[in-house]
Protein backbone atom coordinates (compact mmCIF):
# COMPACT_ATOMS: atom_id res chain seq x y z
CA UNK A 1 0.00 0.00 0.00
CA UNK A 2 1.48 3.34 -0.98
CA UNK A 3 1.75 5.70 1.86
CA UNK A 4 0.68 9.17 -0.04
CA UNK A 5 -2.18 7.75 -1.57
CA UNK A 6 -5.59 8.15 -0.36
CA UNK A 7 -8.28 4.95 0.25
CA UNK A 8 -11.69 5.74 1.19
CA UNK A 9 -13.69 2.88 1.31
CA UNK A 10 -17.16 2.27 2.85
CA UNK A 11 -17.91 -0.42 5.49
CA UNK A 12 -21.33 -1.95 6.70
CA UNK A 13 -21.95 -1.83 11.00
CA UNK A 14 -23.48 -5.44 10.97
CA UNK A 15 -23.05 -5.61 14.70
CA UNK A 16 -25.44 -2.50 14.76
CA UNK A 17 -28.78 -3.39 12.91
CA UNK A 18 -31.98 -1.76 13.60
CA UNK A 19 -35.26 -2.50 14.28
CA UNK A 20 -35.79 -2.77 10.73
CA UNK A 21 -33.33 -4.94 10.21
CA UNK A 22 -30.76 -2.71 8.71
CA UNK A 23 -27.42 -1.57 9.61
CA UNK A 24 -24.89 1.51 9.62
CA UNK A 25 -23.03 2.45 6.36
CA UNK A 26 -19.84 3.91 7.61
CA UNK A 27 -16.63 5.30 5.70
CA UNK A 28 -13.17 4.39 6.74
CA UNK A 29 -10.54 6.81 5.37
CA UNK A 30 -6.89 5.41 5.33
CA UNK A 31 -3.91 7.96 4.62
CA UNK A 32 -0.37 7.12 6.03
CA UNK A 33 -1.28 3.88 7.61
CA UNK A 34 -3.22 5.88 9.71
CA UNK A 35 -7.43 5.14 9.66
CA UNK A 36 -10.01 7.75 10.36
CA UNK A 37 -13.77 6.22 10.13
CA UNK A 38 -17.11 8.09 11.33
CA UNK A 39 -21.02 7.57 10.31
CA UNK A 40 -22.50 8.10 6.74
CA UNK A 41 -25.57 8.67 8.32
CA UNK A 42 -27.14 5.76 5.98
CA UNK A 43 -28.35 2.82 6.66
CA UNK A 44 -29.03 -0.53 4.30
CA UNK A 45 -30.15 -4.34 4.59
CA UNK A 46 -27.08 -6.52 4.52
CA UNK A 47 -28.05 -8.25 1.68
CA UNK A 48 -28.27 -5.66 -0.15
CA UNK A 49 -24.84 -4.58 0.12
CA UNK A 50 -22.13 -5.34 -2.50
CA UNK A 51 -19.21 -4.38 -1.10
CA UNK A 52 -17.02 -5.06 -3.57
CA UNK A 53 -18.57 -2.26 -6.33
CA UNK A 54 -19.55 -0.44 -3.34
CA UNK A 55 -22.51 -0.04 -3.67
CA UNK A 56 -26.28 -1.22 -3.26
CA UNK A 57 -28.12 -3.34 -5.23
CA UNK A 58 -32.10 -3.58 -5.93
CA UNK A 59 -34.52 -4.77 -4.76
CA UNK A 60 -33.52 -1.66 -1.89
CA UNK A 61 -35.87 0.50 -2.82
CA UNK A 62 -33.63 3.65 -1.56
CA UNK A 63 -30.79 2.06 -3.38
CA UNK A 64 -30.65 4.97 -5.90
CA UNK A 65 -30.58 7.90 -3.55
CA UNK A 66 -28.33 6.09 -1.16
CA UNK A 67 -25.93 5.12 -3.88
CA UNK A 68 -26.07 8.58 -5.00
CA UNK A 69 -25.38 10.15 -1.29
CA UNK A 70 -22.19 7.56 -1.11
CA UNK A 71 -20.71 8.77 -4.29
CA UNK A 72 -20.98 12.53 -3.09
CA UNK A 73 -19.05 11.59 0.13
CA UNK A 74 -16.43 10.02 -2.00
CA UNK A 75 -16.04 13.31 -4.56
CA UNK A 76 -15.87 15.20 -1.04
CA UNK A 77 -13.37 13.33 0.76
CA UNK A 78 -11.51 13.54 -2.85
CA UNK A 79 -11.86 17.16 -3.27
CA UNK A 80 -10.89 17.64 0.42
CA UNK A 81 -7.54 15.62 0.12
CA UNK A 82 -6.60 17.53 -3.35
CA UNK A 83 -7.12 21.06 -1.72
CA UNK A 84 -4.59 19.98 1.15
CA UNK A 85 -1.75 18.37 -1.00
CA UNK A 86 -2.18 21.70 -3.14
CA UNK A 87 -1.51 23.54 -0.01
CA UNK A 88 2.37 21.57 -0.09
CA UNK A 89 2.37 20.82 3.37
CA UNK A 90 2.46 17.76 5.58
CA UNK A 91 -1.11 16.74 6.66
CA UNK A 92 -2.45 14.14 8.50
CA UNK A 93 -5.87 11.57 7.58
CA UNK A 94 -7.44 13.52 10.43
CA UNK A 95 -6.41 16.71 8.79
CA UNK A 96 -8.73 15.21 5.71
CA UNK A 97 -11.87 14.57 7.68
CA UNK A 98 -11.65 18.25 9.19
CA UNK A 99 -11.37 19.69 5.23
CA UNK A 100 -14.20 17.32 4.31
CA UNK A 101 -16.37 18.50 7.07
CA UNK A 102 -15.46 22.08 6.15
CA UNK A 103 -13.42 22.15 9.32
CA UNK A 104 -10.28 23.83 9.69
CA UNK A 105 -6.96 21.66 10.06
CA UNK A 106 -5.72 21.32 13.82
CA UNK A 107 -3.07 23.48 13.25
CA UNK A 108 -5.25 26.71 12.54
CA UNK A 109 -7.67 26.58 15.73
CA UNK A 110 -7.27 29.03 18.49
CA UNK A 111 -7.35 28.66 21.87
CA UNK A 112 -9.97 30.79 22.39
CA UNK A 113 -11.69 29.89 18.62
CA UNK A 114 -12.12 26.36 20.12
CA UNK A 115 -12.91 27.60 23.69
CA UNK A 116 -16.02 29.51 22.20
CA UNK A 117 -17.13 26.30 20.07
CA UNK A 118 -16.89 24.52 23.54
CA UNK A 119 -18.80 26.71 25.79
CA UNK A 120 -21.41 27.34 22.94
CA UNK A 121 -21.80 23.48 22.64
CA UNK A 122 -22.24 23.19 26.28
CA UNK A 123 -25.34 26.43 26.48
CA UNK A 124 -27.66 23.75 25.07
CA UNK A 125 -27.06 21.23 28.37
CA UNK A 126 -27.71 23.83 30.60
CA UNK A 127 -30.71 22.68 32.82
CA UNK A 128 -30.24 18.94 30.99
CA UNK A 129 -26.78 17.89 32.95
CA UNK A 130 -25.40 21.07 33.43
CA UNK A 131 -26.30 24.21 35.36
CA UNK A 132 -25.90 27.88 34.61
CA UNK A 133 -23.62 28.66 37.45
CA UNK A 134 -20.97 25.66 36.09
CA UNK A 135 -21.58 27.18 32.82
CA UNK A 136 -20.69 30.47 33.93
CA UNK A 137 -17.60 29.79 36.02
CA UNK A 138 -16.36 28.49 32.50
CA UNK A 139 -17.37 31.32 30.69
CA UNK A 140 -15.38 33.31 33.83
CA UNK A 141 -11.94 31.35 33.14
CA UNK A 142 -12.36 32.22 29.10
CA UNK A 143 -12.59 35.82 29.86
CA UNK A 144 -9.58 35.77 31.61
CA UNK A 145 -7.56 33.60 28.96
CA UNK A 146 -8.55 36.24 26.57
CA UNK A 147 -7.30 38.92 28.85
CA UNK A 148 -4.12 37.41 29.54
CA UNK A 149 -3.50 36.66 25.81
CA UNK A 150 -4.35 40.29 24.81
CA UNK A 151 -2.20 41.99 27.07
CA UNK A 152 0.55 39.60 27.75
CA UNK A 153 1.15 38.16 24.45
CA UNK A 154 -0.43 41.17 22.11
CA UNK A 155 -2.06 38.76 20.09
CA UNK A 156 -6.07 38.42 19.65
CA UNK A 157 -5.40 34.13 19.77
CA UNK A 158 -3.05 31.53 19.94
CA UNK A 159 -2.74 28.38 18.05
CA UNK A 160 -4.14 25.31 19.85
CA UNK A 161 -1.01 23.45 18.95
CA UNK A 162 1.41 25.73 20.66
CA UNK A 163 -0.02 25.20 23.88
CA UNK A 164 2.34 24.08 26.38
CA UNK A 165 3.61 24.14 29.91
CA UNK A 166 4.93 27.20 29.82
CA UNK A 167 1.93 28.99 28.84
CA UNK A 168 0.17 27.26 31.44
CA UNK A 169 2.44 27.84 34.21
CA UNK A 170 2.57 31.52 32.76
CA UNK A 171 -1.28 31.83 32.87
CA UNK A 172 -1.38 30.15 36.55
CA UNK A 173 1.12 33.46 38.06
CA UNK A 174 -1.01 35.49 35.60
CA UNK A 175 -3.64 34.63 38.04
CA UNK A 176 -2.40 34.69 41.15
CA UNK A 177 -0.22 38.02 40.90
CA UNK A 178 -2.55 40.06 38.55
CA UNK A 179 -5.97 38.85 39.19
CA UNK A 180 -4.70 38.22 43.07
CA UNK A 181 -7.01 34.75 42.97
CA UNK A 182 -5.93 32.36 46.00
CA UNK A 183 -4.36 29.23 45.35
CA UNK A 184 -7.48 26.73 45.74
CA UNK A 185 -9.36 29.38 42.89
CA UNK A 186 -6.57 28.87 40.68
CA UNK A 187 -6.15 25.37 41.01
CA UNK A 188 -10.14 25.15 40.16
CA UNK A 189 -9.52 27.64 36.84
CA UNK A 190 -6.96 25.41 35.72
CA UNK A 191 -9.06 22.27 36.01
CA UNK A 192 -12.00 23.72 34.25
CA UNK A 193 -9.44 24.98 31.27
CA UNK A 194 -7.92 21.34 31.89
CA UNK A 195 -11.37 20.26 30.78
CA UNK A 196 -11.60 22.13 27.60
CA UNK A 197 -8.10 21.26 26.62
CA UNK A 198 -9.23 17.42 27.27
CA UNK A 199 -11.98 17.59 24.86
CA UNK A 200 -9.48 19.27 22.47
CA UNK A 201 -7.33 16.34 22.70
CA UNK A 202 -10.07 13.75 22.18
CA UNK A 203 -10.92 15.38 19.30
CA UNK A 204 -7.54 15.18 18.02
CA UNK A 205 -6.52 18.75 17.43
CA UNK A 206 -4.04 18.39 19.85
CA UNK A 207 -1.25 15.51 19.43
CA UNK A 208 0.43 16.41 22.95
CA UNK A 209 -1.34 16.86 26.39
CA UNK A 210 -0.20 20.68 27.74
CA UNK A 211 -1.40 19.63 31.31
CA UNK A 212 0.64 16.83 31.41
CA UNK A 213 3.73 18.04 33.28
CA UNK A 214 1.21 20.55 35.65
CA UNK A 215 1.00 19.53 39.51
CA UNK A 216 -1.79 21.72 40.98
CA UNK A 217 -0.11 23.40 44.20
CA UNK A 218 -0.98 21.92 47.23
CA UNK A 219 -3.76 24.07 49.28
CA UNK A 220 -3.83 23.33 53.24
CA UNK A 221 -7.56 23.70 53.63
CA UNK A 222 -8.83 25.04 57.84
CA UNK A 223 -11.92 23.16 58.35
CA UNK A 224 -14.16 26.00 59.91
CA UNK A 225 -17.30 24.80 61.98
CA UNK A 226 -19.11 26.10 64.80
CA UNK A 227 -18.37 24.28 67.81
CA UNK A 228 -21.01 22.47 70.50
CA UNK A 229 -20.60 26.26 72.51
CA UNK A 230 -20.87 28.36 69.58
CA UNK A 231 -24.21 26.24 67.91
CA UNK A 232 -25.92 26.43 71.02
CA UNK A 233 -24.70 30.10 71.68
CA UNK A 234 -26.76 31.06 67.91
CA UNK A 235 -29.79 28.77 69.14
CA UNK A 236 -30.01 30.74 72.12
CA UNK A 237 -29.85 34.29 70.47
CA UNK A 238 -33.34 36.08 69.32
CA UNK A 239 -33.06 38.88 66.86
CA UNK A 240 -34.91 42.02 67.18
CA UNK A 241 -34.41 42.64 62.97
CA UNK A 242 -36.60 40.01 61.43
CA UNK A 243 -34.27 39.35 58.74
CA UNK A 244 -31.69 38.75 61.00
CA UNK A 245 -33.79 36.34 62.75
CA UNK A 246 -34.59 34.58 59.83
CA UNK A 247 -30.86 34.14 58.28
CA UNK A 248 -29.79 32.49 61.60
CA UNK A 249 -32.86 29.87 61.09
CA UNK A 250 -32.03 29.09 58.12
CA UNK A 251 -28.48 28.54 58.97
CA UNK A 252 -29.41 26.41 62.10
CA UNK A 253 -32.18 24.31 60.05
CA UNK A 254 -28.59 24.21 57.31
CA UNK A 255 -26.58 23.50 60.55
CA UNK A 256 -28.86 20.24 61.09
CA UNK A 257 -29.49 19.34 57.29
CA UNK A 258 -26.12 19.49 56.23
CA UNK A 259 -28.10 21.25 53.15
CA UNK A 260 -25.95 23.37 50.31
CA UNK A 261 -27.01 26.80 49.68
CA UNK A 262 -28.60 25.74 46.06
CA UNK A 263 -30.73 22.73 47.90
CA UNK A 264 -31.75 25.08 50.45
CA UNK A 265 -33.04 27.78 48.40
CA UNK A 266 -34.87 25.25 46.18
CA UNK A 267 -36.68 23.41 48.93
CA UNK A 268 -40.11 23.26 48.62
CA UNK A 269 -43.02 20.89 50.53
CA UNK A 270 -42.70 18.56 48.12
CA UNK A 271 -39.55 17.53 48.89
CA UNK A 272 -40.25 16.73 52.45
CA UNK A 273 -41.53 13.08 52.27
CA UNK A 274 -42.60 10.14 55.36
CA UNK A 275 -39.76 7.56 55.14
CA UNK A 276 -39.55 4.21 55.24
CA UNK A 277 -39.38 4.80 59.31
CA UNK A 278 -42.15 6.99 59.72
CA UNK A 279 -40.33 9.78 60.08
CA UNK A 280 -39.87 12.62 57.54
CA UNK A 281 -37.33 13.04 55.41
CA UNK A 282 -35.99 15.23 52.57
CA UNK A 283 -36.05 13.86 49.32
CA UNK A 284 -34.30 16.01 46.95
CA UNK A 285 -31.61 15.97 44.16
CA UNK A 286 -28.24 17.39 44.77
CA UNK A 287 -27.78 20.08 41.71
CA UNK A 288 -23.71 19.92 41.93
CA UNK A 289 -23.62 16.15 41.88
CA UNK A 290 -27.05 15.33 40.87
CA UNK A 291 -27.34 12.76 43.13
CA UNK A 292 -30.12 12.10 45.34
CA UNK A 293 -30.42 13.40 48.56
CA UNK A 294 -32.09 11.56 51.59
CA UNK A 295 -31.88 13.21 54.71
CA UNK A 296 -33.76 12.38 58.12
CA UNK A 297 -35.05 15.59 59.34
CA UNK A 298 -33.95 16.21 63.09
CA UNK A 299 -36.02 17.62 65.25
CA UNK A 300 -34.72 21.24 65.46
CA UNK A 301 -34.72 21.40 61.53
CA UNK A 302 -38.09 19.86 61.62
CA UNK A 303 -39.12 22.61 64.20
CA UNK A 304 -37.76 25.25 61.91
CA UNK A 305 -39.51 24.15 58.64
CA UNK A 306 -42.60 24.20 60.48
CA UNK A 307 -42.66 27.55 62.09
CA UNK A 308 -42.12 28.54 58.09
CA UNK A 309 -44.61 26.01 57.09
CA UNK A 310 -42.50 24.47 54.93
CA UNK A 311 -41.55 27.54 52.80
CA UNK A 312 -38.25 29.21 53.90
CA UNK A 313 -37.82 33.29 52.68
CA UNK A 314 -35.82 33.43 49.49
CA UNK A 315 -32.65 35.37 49.74
CA UNK A 316 -29.67 35.61 47.56
CA UNK A 317 -26.31 33.53 48.96
CA UNK A 318 -24.37 37.37 48.33
CA UNK A 319 -27.00 38.91 51.05
CA UNK A 320 -27.23 35.20 53.22
CA UNK A 321 -23.66 36.01 53.75
CA UNK A 322 -23.41 39.94 54.37
CA UNK A 323 -26.22 39.30 57.00
CA UNK A 324 -24.50 36.20 58.63
CA UNK A 325 -21.44 38.37 59.20
CA UNK A 326 -23.98 41.11 61.42
CA UNK A 327 -25.02 37.92 63.09
CA UNK A 328 -21.65 36.84 64.17
CA UNK A 329 -20.93 40.19 64.93
CA UNK A 330 -23.93 40.43 67.35
CA UNK A 331 -23.46 36.79 69.16
CA UNK A 332 -19.49 36.93 69.17
CA UNK A 333 -18.50 34.59 66.77
CA UNK A 334 -14.78 35.56 65.76
CA UNK A 335 -15.10 33.16 62.89
CA UNK A 336 -16.20 34.19 59.30
CA UNK A 337 -19.63 33.15 59.42
CA UNK A 338 -20.56 31.97 55.61
CA UNK A 339 -23.42 29.62 54.73
CA UNK A 340 -20.78 26.98 53.79
CA UNK A 341 -20.10 26.96 57.26
CA UNK A 342 -23.17 25.41 57.84
CA UNK A 343 -22.71 22.39 56.36
CA UNK A 344 -19.19 21.86 57.44
CA UNK A 345 -21.11 21.89 60.99
CA UNK A 346 -23.72 19.43 60.04
CA UNK A 347 -21.18 17.02 59.12
CA UNK A 348 -18.75 17.71 62.12
CA UNK A 349 -20.39 18.99 65.36
CA UNK A 350 -23.59 17.38 64.58
CA UNK A 351 -22.20 13.95 62.81
CA UNK A 352 -19.25 12.81 63.46
CA UNK A 353 -18.69 14.42 67.16
CA UNK A 354 -21.72 12.08 67.56
CA UNK A 355 -20.09 8.78 66.60
CA UNK A 356 -21.77 8.87 63.41
CA UNK A 357 -20.01 6.63 61.02
CA UNK A 358 -18.25 8.31 58.36
CA UNK A 359 -19.91 6.68 55.31
CA UNK A 360 -23.43 7.63 56.68
CA UNK A 361 -21.78 11.13 56.83
CA UNK A 362 -20.86 11.34 53.40
CA UNK A 363 -24.16 9.77 52.33
CA UNK A 364 -25.95 12.77 54.04
CA UNK A 365 -23.85 15.10 52.14
CA UNK A 366 -24.55 13.40 49.02
CA UNK A 367 -20.79 13.23 47.97
CA UNK A 368 -20.25 11.30 45.35
CA UNK A 369 -17.22 9.34 46.38
CA UNK A 370 -16.78 8.46 50.37
CA UNK A 371 -12.89 9.88 49.69
CA UNK A 372 -13.99 13.06 49.79
CA UNK A 373 -15.64 13.09 52.91
CA UNK A 374 -12.65 11.29 54.24
CA UNK A 375 -10.10 13.98 52.31
CA UNK A 376 -12.42 16.68 54.13
CA UNK A 377 -12.89 15.46 57.48
CA UNK A 378 -10.27 13.07 58.10
CA UNK A 379 -8.65 15.59 60.96
CA UNK A 380 -11.70 15.65 62.52
CA UNK A 381 -11.98 11.85 63.11
CA UNK A 382 -8.39 11.80 64.15
CA UNK A 383 -9.12 14.58 67.08
CA UNK A 384 -12.15 12.43 68.36
CA UNK A 385 -10.24 9.35 68.24
CA UNK A 386 -7.30 11.29 70.02
CA UNK A 387 -10.02 13.09 72.66
CA UNK A 388 -11.76 9.22 73.21
CA UNK A 389 -8.17 7.37 73.72
CA UNK A 390 -7.30 10.36 76.34
CA UNK A 391 -10.78 9.19 77.87
CA UNK A 392 -9.78 6.02 78.31
CA UNK A 393 -6.12 6.39 79.47
CA UNK A 394 -7.07 8.30 82.25
CA UNK A 395 -9.59 5.63 83.04
CA UNK A 396 -6.76 2.75 82.96
CA UNK A 397 -4.25 5.23 85.26
CA UNK A 398 -3.94 3.31 88.46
Amino acid sequence: MNNNILYAIFILQKARINKQGKCPIRCRITYQHKRKEFSTGLFTFPESWNSKRQLIKPPDKQAEYINSELSLIKQKIDRAFLMLKVQERTFTVDDIYFSYLGKKPKEKYGVLEYYKEYQQKRKKLIGIELTQATWNKFEYIKNDLTHYIKTHLNQRDIMLVQLDIQFINDFEYYLKTEKRKQQITVNKNLQRFKSVVNSAVEQKLLNHYPFAQHKPKRVKKELVFLTVEELKTLEQHTFGQLRLQQVKDMFIFCCYTGLAYQEMAALEKKHIVIGFDGNKWIKMTRKKTHGVLSIPLLPLAKEILQQYDYELPVISNQKFNSYLKEIADVVGIEKRLTHHIARKTFATTVLLYNDVPMEIVSELLGHSKISITQEHYAKVVQKKVSSQMQVLADKLKP
